[in-house]
């Protein structure tokens, strides 16, 4: 098995320090780089802290070592396309889930700025933090299964209100969702 730890860790932006820190109970940076680095073998007790203080599942910090998997290869600069050197594994966005749930919204049919073909990976968060959600585009779960979509302008006590993306749509008002989930990444096909 290789180990993702690094590359996890330094994706969220994470020194080794703060991961120890974070790690319950608490243990050294040598601790952890010793266990990024193979240098230590990788419980699944460590597993576990680890991927609670990165905030993610524990099955991310290993993969196979015959396992294919997307390769970031270059970046884009003011200058242009440049190398890496050498390439690294990418970081994929259901492996990065920090607290709730991620969930997948395909789109089929285009609206407002969103195309046919589009996946919107959004994160379920609590009704009672959204505060900081106005002016974002959510999902909301309604009742019979159904969902609502669109960008969140009002929230008055028990009450949500979102404007669909399409074009003259009007304003869906909900009772009590049990959560919301926020967009956090659009995927569009080129």
């Amino acid at each position: 098995m290789i180990n993702r730890i690094r590359d996890i860790r330094k994706s969220k932006g994470m020194t080794l320090a703060k991961v120890a820190a974070e790690c319950e109970p608490p243990t050294t940076a040598q601790t952890i780089g010793r266990l990024e680095t193979g240098m230590r073998n990788l419980s699944l007790d460590w597993m576990n802290r680890i991927g609670a203080a990165l905030g993610v599942d524990p099955e991310a910090l290993v993969k196979a070592e015959d396992a294919a998997q997307p390769q970031v290869i270059a970046r884009l600069t003011m200058a242009g396309a440049e190398s890496l050197g050498q390439p690294r594994d990418a970081i994929l966005p259901t492996e990065l889930v920090d607290s709730g749930e991620l969930v997948c919204l395909e789109i089929e049919a285009g609206q407002g700025e969103y195309r046919a073909g589009d996946q919107l990976w959004m994160r379920q968060i609590s009704i009672d933090d959204t505060a900081q959600l106005i002016n974002r585009d959510v999902l909301a779960p309604r009742s019979g299964g159904r969902f609502a979509f669109g960008r969140l302008i009002d929230r008055q006590g028990s009450f949500v209100g979102l404007l669909p993306p399409g074009i003259g749509q009007r304003q869906i008002v909900i009772d009590s969702p049990a959560w919301l989930a926020v967009a956090e990444m659009l995927v569009r096909k080129l």
